[in-house]
Order: structure tokens, then C-alpha cells, then sequence
């Protein structure tokens, strides 16, 4: 396994998109193509998750269509609301966003100020 493959394997892990048993990466919400995109576009592992995570909302609204609950019959099926689909993606794009920001560090400014002494 080459390290783009394995990257790509934890970026469809982070973004929890498994590919269903004898299935192929095109019965994702992500290809292969995609991930690869969002590792390409993204520049860190995490960074390429935000995204994903970002994208991963807009695709709810879509595939929901404004349906949360369903009526045959007597039976009756309730389904989790676009607001918590998308409150729950844009929370893991940010958790995501931040992870990437604590990887890359960066520099610490601190001040020390000369005790008064007695």
C-alpha cells in the first residue's frame, strides 16, 4: 500500500465513509478522485477532513430534500433533522480545522515583565 493510498483510507475514516461490502469507493459520498482532491487542495490530512466535513454538510441538505419525517400507513418514520445533520458536520469540520491549526504550531510571543522587588 502506497502512503496516498493509506492517506486516503484515513481521510474516508475520518470523514466516515465507508465503502459497503463488495461495493467500490464510487458508492460513497467521497471517490477516491475526491479524496485525493481534498488531500491535494487541503495540504494536511486534517485540513483535507474540514473540508471534507464542510462539503459532507451541503451534501445532507441535498440528499434529505427537506423530507425529516415519513408517513406509510400506520407506521411512521422520523428521521434526524437537517439542522442536527448539519450542526454535527460543520462541529467535525471545525474539530478537524483546529487539529490542523494545533499540527502546523506555530510561535508563542510571551512578555515578562521585571518583578518589583522590596
Amino acid at each position: 500500500m502506497t502512503p496516498l493510498n493509506n492517506a486516503r483510507d484515513r481521510l474516508r475514516r475520518l470523514l466516515d465513509e465507508q465503502i459497503p461490502e463488495g461495493g467500490t469507493d464510487k458508492d460513497t459520498r467521497f471517490t477516491n478522485d475526491d479524496l485525493d482532491g481534498l488531500l491535494g487542495e487541503a495540504g494536511s490530512l486534517y485540513s483535507a477532513a474540514s473540508l471534507g466535513w464542510t462539503e459532507k454538510a451541503g451534501m445532507f441538505q441535498r440528499e434529505m430534500a427537506g423530507i425529516e419525517q415519513m408517513t406509510t400507513g400506520q407506521e411512521s418514520y422520523r428521521m434526524t433533522s437537517l439542522k442536527d445533520q448539519l450542526d454535527y458536520a460543520l462541529k467535525m469540520a471545525k474539530t478537524y480545522a483546529d487539529m490542523a491549526a494545533m499540527a502546523r504550531g506555530g510561535s508563542w510571543m510571551m512578555k515578562v515583565k521585571k518583578p518589583e522587588v522590596l
